[in-house]
């Protein structure tokens, strides 16, 4: 998941949980309250604010070691934080769908959730490239319609 903040002069910090170390990801789940990781990215998704916070947390800690997570705090938080999917999450969501779709020979799964995956994507090309890689290319344009 992409994390971006955006600072008061407009610029927008972004940082990749993709980057974390497993020290990272587990000193992230201890100041969330022992909460799993897996738990962790599913409130990534739903733009928790306390799990956006603790990403951007960590990262900070970073140059400032001394850095208390209960002393770290985001004013204006729903329009300063984001979460986002990277193109790997994208494929194992849509590799996900495929199979299921592929043993119902039906695309209707697919393209009910192409809204919401163009929704939380980095990018939406993420979305259309692993589309046409999973031979999906028919749903590019029906799910752009659909995010409109």
């Amino acid at each position: 998941m992409i994390v971006s903040y955006k600072q008061d002069d407009g610029t927008v910090e972004q940082v990749t949980t993709e980057d974390l170390s497993a020290i990272e990801a587990a000193a992230i789940e201890q100041a969330m309250g022992d909460t799993p990781w897996r738990r962790v990215e599913d409130m990534l998704r739903a733009q928790d604010p306390t799990a956006m916070r603790a990403v951007l947390w960590i990262f900070r800690r970073r140059a400032q070691p001394d850095l208390e997570f209960s002393a770290f705090d985001v004013p204006g938080w729903r329009r300063r934080l984001t979460a986002r999917l990277e193109r790997v999450e994208i494929d194992d969501v849509l590799n996900t769908l495929v199979a299921e779709a592929i043993s119902t020979q039906e695309d209707a799964a697919i393209d009910a959730m192409l809204p919401h995956l163009r929704k939380l994507a980095a990018s939406q090309d993420d979305v259309d490239a692993a589309l046409g890689e999973l031979g999906k290319a028919h749903l590019i344009r029906s799910g752009r319609a659909s995010a409109t």
